[in-house]
């Protein structure tokens, strides 16, 4: 595997993904060296290139990527991956508001807490969330999923459209059209399968723990729950 190291110490965030753009050409993997949490760190990315960042990131790290696999090793800010099409950005620690806000494809991982606003306006992929997610998880969802091993804040799945939300912790308040049902074997095969490929052990008799909140209606702005076809 090719490896090189952008050390970003004294460069702008424009540097370094003009950097980082030009070595993904020839490299597998760019390390990020003193990363000092700069915002919009792999921004546009189109490779399929490996991305380590030694260290925290800012705002939008990740954002409007197709295809790398980014990593973050510390916490990142607001809106890490926003609107992915392709790829992969796991955040080793703790991440702020609108972690995949708007995403259509790919996975988000944060091992920590999540702020508020998790998979805002998402279409599809995968969010999954290591400890707890703030309030209006959900909101506006579109498709995909959202797993959450802790706890949710308040208003969880807002306006939700489609999507689904797995939620291992406890509930603080449901949000407008946002209803919760017992996981079924397949939801419990699909969960499996999730966590197991990220990096997630658990057992067999803990998935009885888990929750699933999904949409009362189709179309909650635009006709009743009767007139669905």
């Amino acid at each position: 595997m090719k490896e090189v190291v952008i050390d970003a110490e004294s460069k702008t965030p424009r540097e370094v993904n003009s950097s980082l753009k030009k070595l993904a050409e020839k490299y597998d993997r760019i390390i990020i060296e003193n990363p000092n949490a700069m915002h919009y760190l792999a921004a546009g990315l189109t490779k399929k290139v490996e991305v380590i960042i030694n260290g925290s990131a800012g705002y939008f790290v990740g954002t409007m990527i197709h295809g790398p696999k980014i990593e973050v090793k510390g916490n990142a800010g607001w809106f890490p991956a926003d609107n992915m099409t392709k790829g992969k950005v796991i955040i080793h620690g703790s991440a702020g508001d609108g972690v995949g806000q708007g995403i259509y494809g790919g996975t988000v991982i944060v091992k920590g807490d999540a702020g508020s606003r998790t998979g805002e306006i998402m279409k599809n992929g995968t969010i999954i969330i290591g400890g707890n997610s703030g309030f209006m998880t959900g909101l506006f969802m579109m498709g995909g999923r959202i797993v959450v091993l802790g706890d949710l804040g308040k208003d969880a799945g807002e306006s939700i459209i489609r999507g689904k939300i797995y939620v291992r912790g406890e509930i603080q308040s449901l949000g407008k059209n946002a209803r919760v049902e017992e996981i079924n074997v397949k939801d419990e095969e699909e969960l499996n399968k999730i966590l197991n490929e990220n990096g997630f052990n658990i057992k067999k008799s803990e998935y009885d723990e888990f929750k699933k909140i999904v949409p009362k209606s189709k179309r909650p702005f635009y006709g009743k729950q009767s007139e669905e076809g």
